[in-house]
């Protein structure tokens, strides 16, 4: 009954969601509507259409004037050709959402030296070792005038995910990191990008793939792809969160798209179904807590009191995301490179648990998991066979890696067979 109930509430929940949606959709049509027949400003003129693009979605606004000089026509005209193109260039390379921002992020400042002092960063020295130039992007790279920011959506073709998640046999994986290391593949596209729009303008630009001291999500949320949820994600009433998001800086006076309402309301769901707790206050995440940073970004043993609430997580976590309304709207990748690799995505934790580190290193070459190295990940498989039901299986798993190499290994082994009533 309880669960009729919930679901209930949910679906009334997300049928008002679909209405605002379309309202506010509506408007928005409206607005480019009445900006398309003012003119963009220098002579720029561009056609608003009527109807939600079908793979990529581009605003566009008025020139900001102070960066154009009087007399700056070719100017103008190079960057009329961009406003006008960019949003199909965009798509045919695959990306799903494009949208430009200024770069004044000093709202974000205050916000990022709390909590860098908090220590909430835990391990991961590089958040603060440039200082508030995250925030500022033309200290990064001299000359910036404009962040142009690109959505690609990620969520694949797998198996359940709250199935795995509910079976402690299996291995759960970040859906993200199922296929190949995006890095690369974004990278690669944000550069052929940057190169076609130099053929129309050419400029100073640089590319950011969550690689740089670059605060990503604030800058798509101020272009418009989206806004920040209580988890700290970008969110988009179309497509959820389950997208990566990558940048160029560039020096040229592109027009800047609209920020996005928030649209998470009085909704606490990702708070309330994290594991360890690490959504401590809404849009506020302590990284030494977060099950992503547990078993990605550190590097020494797991605290013992976080261990079982890592569940069969060994790598990342989703369950803010899954829970989220607005994710009822995620749409499947359309990238191959994105479909999972090596059956990850239905793997069970005594079949994981037994690769050799050659075959790790094999079987995720390209991967973003291949960076934390066999050492962390067989770490992480002990935290999860300890929280397994208890089974000859995998307590055989265990014992036979208790002389493991790895001191770090050897105590997270020593841990889960506790676990299981083994000395």
């Amino acid at each position: 009954m309880a669960e009729r109930a919930k679901h209930a509430a949910d679906q009334r929940r997300l049928a008002g969601a679909e209405v605002a949606a379309e309202v506010n959709h509506q408007a928005r049509v409206q607005r480019r509507r009445q900006r398309g027949a003012r003119g963009l400003g220098v002579g720029l003129g561009v056609e608003m259409r009527g109807e939600r693009p079908a793979a990529i979605i581009c605003r566009v606004k008025n020139v900001d004037h102070r960066n154009l000089s009087a007399d700056a026509t070719p100017a103008a005209n190079s960057v009329r050709a961009i406003a006008e193109r960019l949003e199909k260039w965009a798509a045919e390379l695959g990306f799903d959402a494009v949208a430009v921002s200024d770069i004044d992020l000093s709202a974000a400042e205050a916000g990022l030296a709390a909590w860098l002092a908090e220590g909430a960063h835990g391990e991961m020295d590089y958040m603060a070792r440039h200082g508030m130039k995250r925030a500022r992007p033309a200290e990064l790279v001299p000359g910036t005038l404009r962040v142009i920011s690109v959505r690609m959506n990620y969520w694949p073709q797998a198996a359940d995910a709250r199935a795995a998640l509910d079976d402690p046999a299996r291995a759960y994986v970040s859906r993200y990191a199922l296929g190949r290391d995006y890095h690369k593949l974004m990278r690669d596209r944000l550069q052929k990008l940057a190169e076609r729009i130099a053929g129309a303008a050419p400029h100073g630009y640089r590319v950011f793939v969550d690689s740089a001291p670059v605060l990503e999500v604030e800058l798509a949320t101020r272009a418009g792809l989206g806004w920040r949820g209580k988890h700290t994600l970008a969110l988009s009433r179309s497509v959820g969160s389950f997208f990566f998001l990558g940048e160029i800086f560039t020096d040229l006076p592109l027009p800047t798209d609209e920020p996005e309402a928030p649209h998470c309301g009085s909704c606490r769901a990702c708070l309330d179904a994290c594991p360890t707790g690490a959504i401590v206050a809404p849009y506020r995440v302590d990284a030494r807590r977060c099950i992503s940073y547990l078993t990605i970004e550190l590097k020494g043993p797991i605290p013992e009191p976080l261990r079982p609430a890592i569940g069969n997580r060994i790598y990342g976590c989703d369950d803010c995301q899954l829970v989220c309304p607005w994710n009822r709207f995620a749409k499947l990748t359309a990238e191959p490179d994105f479909a999972p690799r090596h059956g990850l995505d239905r793997a069970g934790l005594v079949e994981l648990f037994a690769w050799t580190e050659a075959e790790f290193l094999a079987r995720t070459a390209g991967s973003a998991i291949h960076r934390i190295g066999f050492e962390r990940w067989s770490r992480n498989l002990a935290v999860a066979l300890g929280n397994a039901h208890t089974s000859p299986e995998v307590v055989a798993a265990l014992r036979a890696r208790v002389d493991d190499p790895s001191e770090l290994v050897r105590e997270h082994v020593a841990w889960a067979l506790r676990r299981h009533g083994e000395d």
